[in-house]
């Protein structure tokens, strides 16, 4: 659902300016590059990679790391590897934005030396992915800095609050009858 609803270049530019504290206004300066299940997107010369989590994943770091090789792969495919000039690549910046229980803090950061079983102060190989909490209690700012962002939290709360007591189906009927009834994501939905 994440990746459907930030499919729409105009939603994903809100979020981008949410997240960056920007105020790009026209969606025409992003480019969509979008992987099987996440957002990818090029914009100001950085490629960008959002995924929605609802379960904690400390191995984030490792899975953008291989999304991020595929991406910069597709982006040189006609350029030569073996040249004596530089190949500049966009800026790679990567973002998770989490609405499960497993985290307490607003934001943190994984990095993928935490996975390294021989750590090392400063590792040859670093990704860090910024976790951003989406929920009623955290991140106000952020939330609501993107009315997207803010209606899709809450949308995937009143699926929680269905689930606790019906089927996941019958929860997610539920919680899209209430969405649109409350004009929440009712364009979308």
């Amino acid at each position: 659902l994440f990746r459907l609803l930030f499919q729409d270049k105009d939603r994903l530019l809100s979020l981008y300016n949410a997240v960056n504290g920007t105020s790009y206004a026209s969606s025409e300066e992003l480019t969509v590059v979008t992987l099987e299940n996440d957002v990818a997107f090029l914009v100001d010369f950085q490629l960008n990679l959002y995924e929605h989590q609802s379960t904690w994943n400390p191995n984030m770091p490792l899975r953008d790391l291989i999304y991020v090789a595929k991406e910069y792969q597709v982006l040189t495919k006609d350029q030569t590897l073996y040249s004596s000039s530089l190949i500049r690549l966009p800026t790679p910046r990567f973002v998770v934005f989490y609405n499960g229980s497993g985290m307490t803090e607003e934001s943190c950061i994984l990095r993928l030396s935490d996975a390294y079983q021989s750590p090392e102060a400063e590792p040859e190989l670093e990704l860090k992915v910024r976790v951003l909490k989406i929920a009623p209690e955290a991140n106000r700012e952020l939330l609501e800095a993107c009315q997207s962002l803010k209606e899709y939290m809450l949308f995937v709360e009143q699926v929680r609050k269905y689930a606790a007591f019906l089927e996941l189906n019958e929860a997610v009927d539920r919680a899209i009858n209430k969405c649109i009834q409350d004009g929440i994501l009712s364009d979308f939905l």
